[in-house]
């Protein structure tokens, strides 16, 4: 290796080109991490991941077996394959949000965007709402994406002293059919949305006593019809009005965590949160825990209330300190790179964060088994009661006027096996209580549009 004072040597000096190719050689290879082939572990979990992601595309040349491997790498990022001129990543996007909350973009721009980075499964998980859902399904069907129904739930963490109070985010993943008892959910979502308007209003209440007479009809012209105001949407309004020059200075002077302009609203306790994500079905992990003042009791409660995991990892690689929590407390280690369109040099980009495939796989080992419960019980409900009302919970979030047309007697069964073929592996599908619940179907009809027509099964 060459020393630095090699470099003024003038007998150096002819050599200077190719030392600076060297050099960019070496920080790319740095920043790509060095490439290697998989291990038996890296090897089995990729086979596991791309499985799941390809379900429903099982032409896919690696969804059922470990044919074309060696055309794969690892690097310390993830996994990659070598196409030649590129590589193509297996990239998992698991904190992302549209227009539906305080998103710039529109869900099915967004998937746009996420494919255009090589985005293969992508959470949409905005604030308080899964309102966003269906669109992002109906475009990532386009684009080949697999998508994970998910929403960011604001919580409230309160001990005994007050003083430790502070708001907490908790991220809760769920299967393609969506929570298991969805009006529950639901009504929780609702509370939360309709707080949020109370607290936008008390900020820009508060502004205007601090000489800044911001108009609540800006702030919610911005949010859009429909969407619950929140902070970001008042900091936008602040901007376009020259109260402060950008969104991070509106945080900074103003709406930051106990700020003169900041309000809480009628958010439930972070506990709560955690137990409804588990009953309703869903995986639930504590996002951007780096935010917190005191995260330690926080995750300690949380982990006794059933909480999953922890984001870990951003876009600038794994935070050590807080991979060593979710390895005290036993949770999962996961993150997203948070996305919201606003641009600018301080916001990770869509599908930044890389994920190991072995940290990839740890998660849908915990969330496979959750989700196909879930399924389940949504499933035996339509079984018991073949109505439009049950199948319609089955297709949350698809568009039914796919399924209706010339052949109406087998709608339900077309929308059991989309939803059974994209997340359940043949296994998963072929054990008893889908068998049983395979049976009940063959035996009962569905009234669709006034008319009792028997449900196809085979």
């Amino acid at each position: 290796m060459v020393g630095l004072g090699d470099n003024n040597n003038p007998s150096c000096q002819n050599n200077i080109s190719s030392k600076a190719k060297d050099k960019k050689k070496n920080k790319k290879k740095k920043r790509g991490g060095s490439k290697r082939k998989m291990t038996a572990e890296q090897a089995s979990a990729f086979k596991s991941v791309t499985e799941w992601v390809y379900l429903d595309r099982r032409h896919h040349p690696n969804s059922s077996s470990t044919a074309g491997l060696s055309s794969w790498v690892v690097d310390d990022f993830g996994v990659q394959k070598s196409l030649g001129r590129g590589m193509e990543k297996m990239v998992f996007e698991l904190h992302s949000h549209s227009k539906h909350s305080d998103g710039f973009l529109s869900p099915s721009k967004l998937i746009e965007r996420a494919h255009g980075n090589g985005v293969k499964v992508l959470a949409l998980t905005d604030h308080d709402t899964m309102s966003g859902i269906t669109e992002a399904v109906e475009a990532a069907r386009r684009f080949g994406i697999k998508i994970i129904p998910g929403v960011e739930i604001s919580t409230i963490f309160s001990p005994r002293n007050p003083e430790m109070e502070e708001p907490v985010h908790i991220l809760a993943y769920y299967s393609s059919c969506g929570p298991a008892r969805y009006e529950e959910l639901d009504k929780l979502l609702a509370n939360i949305r309709e707080g949020r308007y109370v607290r936008a209003k008390d900020i820009v209440l508060k502004l205007n006593k601090l000489k800044l007479p911001l108009k609540w009809e800006h702030v919610t012209k911005i949010a859009g019809k429909g969407v619950a105001p929140g902070r970001l949407h008042v900091a936008r309004a602040m901007v376009e009005a020259g109260y402060v020059e950008n969104l991070k200075q509106a945080f900074a002077r103003y709406l930051y965590d106990g700020g003169p302009a900041y309000s809480t609203g009628s958010e439930p306790l972070a506990e709560e949160a955690v137990q409804l994500i588990c009953e309703t079905g869903g995986l639930a992990v504590l996002a951007h825990p780096w935010a917190l003042k005191n995260p330690i009791p926080i995750i300690r409660r949380l982990k006794d209330a059933g909480l999953h995991g922890m984001e870990v990892y951003r876009s600038d690689g794994r935070l050590a300190a807080y991979n060593d929590l979710a390895d005290t407390y036993n949770l999962l280690k996961l993150g997203g790179s948070d996305y919201h369109g606003r641009g600018g040099h301080g916001e990770s980009e869509l599908g930044s964060v890389n994920l190991p495939v072995v940290v990839l796989h740890d998660f849908l080992k915990v969330a496979r088994p959750i989700w196909c419960s879930a399924i389940k019980d949504i499933l035996e409900g339509y079984a018991k009661e073949p109505s439009d009302t049950n199948l319609a919970k089955i297709a949350r979030f698809t568009r039914m006027g796919s399924f209706k047309g010339s052949s109406p007697s087998s709608c339900g069964k077309d929308l059991i096996d989309r939803c059974l073929a994209s997340w359940l592996t043949a296994e998963e599908q072929q054990n008893d209580e889908f068998e049983a619940i395979r049976l009940k179907l063959s035996h009962a009809t569905i009234n669709l549009s006034g008319v009792q027509v028997p449900i196809e099964t085979k």
